[in-house]
């Protein structure tokens, strides 16, 4: 937040002649506020169940949260071997959008997959 004001002086002085002249300035101050602080973020996580496939798994984190068939991979072995794994970290609302896509897209598609959200 930027607040500026504006202070307006006048000086009134006489000339060599004898003549009032007005001699005007503007001053003006800034100032500035940083309490803009960063969102808080979440972590997106998928739970392991014994019904949905692991190709299903790798599709939804290909999907929804951009990661490469490698990555996918790897996070989708991670959730089957410790029952859950991180997807991504986002700020509040991604987080809260993302979990509802893919809860979404895995009872469209016939699938009890478990997305999850927790704070950092």
């Amino acid at each position: 937040m930027v607040a500026i004001s504006f202070v307006f002086m006048a000086k009134n002085h006489m000339n060599e002649k004898g003549v009032a002249r007005t001699d005007s300035c503007i001053n003006t101050k800034e100032e500035i506020s940083s309490k803009v602080r960063a969102p808080r973020l979440y972590r997106v996580l998928l739970v392991n169940d014994d019904y949905t496939p692991m190709e299903f798994v790798i599709h939804v984190l290909q999907k929804f949260f951009h990661k490469d068939h490698e990555s996918s991979k790897s996070i989708m072995l991670k959730i089957h071997h410790q029952g859950i794994g991180e997807c991504g970290v986002y700020a509040y609302e991604i987080a809260e959008m993302k979990v509802n896509q893919v809860m979404n897209y895995s009872r469209q598609n016939q699938h009890p997959l478990q997305c999850i959200m927790e704070h950092k």
